[in-house]
């Protein structure tokens, strides 16, 4: 393995004091049982918090479980025993588990509205057909 420069290593501080200086850390992370939240306290002062059931491998964990969370170097959020790591930044971002499993979530929701509009348009004969 090569060695670095020291003009490389200078930009690689740089660019790693960039990153921290930009991006959302964290310097303390709890369960809150009695809300049933996440609780994500950031090092700029800042509170952040999420219900569990929303996160990819955290839907069928025990208040035990959820409390065994830890920082994982400020960036992320880490559950050894349920073998779950989330970035902070990406569940700020509403990133709460891969790509396939999000996408899997979509269209889950029900509301009232939807499920009036579902019913009109079982009146109607079902949905609409699609124009070519």
């Amino acid at each position: 393995m090569a060695e670095l420069s020291q003009f490389e290593f200078e930009q690689a501080q740089g660019s790693g004091r960039s990153y921290a200086n930009t991006q959302p850390m964290a310097r303390q992370v709890r369960f809150d049982r009695a809300n049933a939240r996440i609780v994500v306290e950031l090092t700029n002062g800042c509170v952040f918090a999420f219900p569990p059931q929303l996160v990819e491998g955290l839907q069928d964990a025990t208040p035990d479980q959820l409390a065994q969370v830890e920082t994982a170097s400020g960036y992320g959020l880490h559950w050894e025993e349920l073998d779950v790591d989330m970035t902070v930044a990406g569940l700020m971002n509403g990133i709460f588990g891969t790509r396939k499993w999000m996408a899997a979530q979509a269209g889950r929701r029900t509301s009232p509205a939807k499920a009036a509009a579902a019913r009109a348009n079982g009146l109607k004969g079902g949905r609409p057909k699609k124009e070519a």
